[in-house]
């Protein structure tokens, strides 16, 4: 079997892990194996419709102490999971929980981990994983020598595939034991916007932005647009009061989104392993010789406090966001 851990979020499977279901299901349909969607929570109503993306068997396991996320709980969840049903492949998206609780689970299962994959295949009945090394520079395709073979694929890299029939359900029991954290509160910042990992539009800013305030008029371009606002590491470093939550980068959140702006980014190697993925990539500087002009496939050189309000006033006449 061919298992993937699916994220709730709110009630619904995010992105990230309908792509990797659909990835799944493409292996399982090349190997003849069976593809399970797996989720836990205090409630997993979520899961019953949305693993219809190819699931032949939905998986889930449902208690009060996994209403909060908990590394240590969810961790040998997932790996209960993968032992009482056989799977050889494990995948999940690499969000930043993602990313977080399946390597934790590869570990319990004594299993290799390949993290944020942009490519996979099956050889022999063994998992082929290609991902990003070197700052995105260079390509690595890893094979695996564990039984059980573990991988997280980049978010906004695979396509979700149409719906299909919804498959049989079954219960799981939660595990027990003394774990070494426990959740008790969580503090979360009001939101609504999407995620940088999963939007399709992104407009950034960098250290030509000049300040935080300025960021309203990327706000506004974004809001014309459909899309979201982020921010390089400068600018997020330089005291303007842009959370971390905002940055893209090495350092920050790897983005593959349709069409990526940026906007007063010089183009720093740390950035551009960042947003390198992006499908295309529009660069607004003054600098003419700034880095980001040789990987963008449309350059403006000007003053973006200029241009900016130029693009969103036509976004907006043209209807683009609505």
């Amino acid at each position: 079997m061919i298992l993937v851990f699916c994220e709730l979020k709110d009630g619904k499977i995010r992105k990230p892990s309908l792509e990797a279901l659909s990835e799944g299901r493409r292996l399982a349909d090349g190997t003849g194996k069976a593809l399970g969607a797996f989720a836990v929570g205090a409630s997993t109503a979520g899961i019953d419709e949305e693993a219809a993306y190819g699931a032949d068997v939905i998986l889930s396991i449902e208690d009060a102490k996994l209403a909060a996320y908990s590394s240590d709980l969810c961790a040998q969840a997932l790996a209960d999971a993968v032992k009482a049903k056989g799977a050889t492949v494990l995948l999940a998206g690499a969000t930043a929980l993602g990313k977080d609780l399946v390597p934790r689970a590869a570990a319990r299962l004594g299993a290799g981990y390949a993290g944020d994959v942009t490519g996979l295949s099956m050889a022999d009945g063994k998992l082929v994983a290609v991902r990003p090394v070197y700052a995105g520079k260079a390509f690595a395709t890893v094979t695996f020598q564990s039984p059980i073979q573990v991988a997280t694929t980049r978010p906004n890299v695979f396509a979700v595939a149409e719906k299909t029939g919804a498959g049989a359900k079954e219960s799981l029991s939660a595990p027990a034991g003394d774990f070494k954290a426990i959740v008790k509160e969580i503090l979360a910042k009001g939101g609504g916007k999407v995620d940088l990992t999963e939007a399709n539009l992104i407009v950034s800013g960098g250290r030509g932005m000049k300040d935080g305030s300025n960021f309203k008029i990327l706000e506004e371009l974004a809001d014309a647009l459909g899309g979201v606002v982020g921010a390089s590491r400068a600018a997020v470093d330089a005291g303007w009061g842009l959370p971390h939550s905002m940055q893209v980068g090495q350092t920050g959140k790897v983005v593959s989104p349709t069409l990526y702006i940026a906007c007063g980014i010089s183009g720093a190697i740390q950035h551009i392993a960042g947003m390198s993925g992006s499908k295309y990539i529009v660069a607004i500087n003054k600098d003419s010789e700034a880095p980001i002009f040789k990987l963008a496939d449309y350059g403006i050189v000007g003053d973006l406090f200029d241009v900016v309000p130029e693009l969103t006033k036509a976004a907006k006449e043209m209807g683009i966001g609505g």
